[in-house]
């Protein structure tokens, strides 16, 4: 089981938060799940999954094509119910929250998201403020938009349409329109899909500096060292691994679960550890 939460800083003003959540502590707000599995036509596809998520976590959900790892994050963030077990978020039942309660304190970044590509930048990250219509201030809503568009990079291209972004700046959109939401927990399915080497590693970055649990399906395993604080391994829908990712992607489960070998070798040029994955041994 994965169990941290350290003290950090909100995100959002205290004044953005509903009158009954304002004053509480950082360690208050945690992501939790108990026995989670889910069947489908008498096909089992996850089970046995629990975990405890503190602020500032990132999980990073790992396993083979088919292993379940999409289906964990829909059950976290409620876009699946579960057939088994439950989830809470910031403290409550995930199944007794309402949709809108829900956007409010989370935000998702899918792979099928596909905006409308004459929709400039800046309306498009206005989005993110509609869980929270009628909450706050106009002047306060224009600047946790401006926020989300400056820490992602983005306000320059603030006018430009959608459709004329690269992936890269694409994928920075989504994540300021989450960021827009103000979310306590951000899950993002595959973010880094369709982007070549540096963009991956700039947007894991970009998302490693909020002060936000983060959970992510990353399907390349060379990201994962860098960007995660917990890994959750899964195979054939079990988990098989959890914990710190020294732990979790240890040798024997990197070679069972994948197929290949791991190496931690010394940087030729700086004081840090490479962690290298190997599949030339086994072609």
């Amino acid at each position: 089981m994965i169990r941290i939460t350290p003290p950090a800083r909100l995100l959002v003003p205290d004044d953005t938060l509903p009158a009954e959540e304002r004053g509480r502590r950082v360690h208050d707000v945690t992501l939790s799940a108990i026995g989670l599995g889910w069947t489908t036509r008498d096909t089992r596809i996850l089970q046995d999954v629990s975990l405890t998520l503190g602020r500032g976590d990132r999980l990073a959900i790992v396993g083979p094509n088919g292993a379940g790892k999409t289906t964990l994050l829909q059950l976290l963030c409620g876009m699946l119910q579960p057939t088994a077990g439950a989830v809470s978020l910031v403290g409550r039942p995930l199944a007794s929250m309402s949709p809108q309660e829900r956007a409010r304190v989370t935000a998702v970044v899918g792979q099928s998201d596909r905006p409308d590509h004459r929709i400039s930048v800046r309306d498009y990250v206005e989005l993110g403020r509609v869980p929270h219509a009628l909450r706050g201030k106009r002047a306060q809503e224009r600047r946790l938009v401006d926020d989300a568009l400056d820490q992602t990079g983005l306000a320059a291209l603030a006018s430009r349409a959608m459709g004329s972004l690269s992936g890269g700046e694409r994928q920075r959109a989504q994540i300021a329109r989450a960021l827009a939401q103000a979310p306590r927990i951000l899950f993002l399915d595959e973010p880094t899909n369709h982007l070549d080497p540096l963009a991956r590693r700039m947007l894991l970055s970009l998302v490693a500096e909020l002060d936000v649990t983060v959970v992510a399906v990353l399907h390349d395993l060379h990201l994962v060292p860098d960007f995660a604080t917990q890994v959750v391994v899964l195979k054939d829908g079990r988990p098989v691994a959890s914990g710190p990712v020294a732990t979790a992607l240890s040798k024997s489960v990197v070679r069972d679960v994948f197929g290949i070998d791991l190496l931690r070798l010394p940087h030729p040029n700086e004081d840090r550890e490479l962690t290298v994955f190997d599949v030339a041994t086994h072609l």
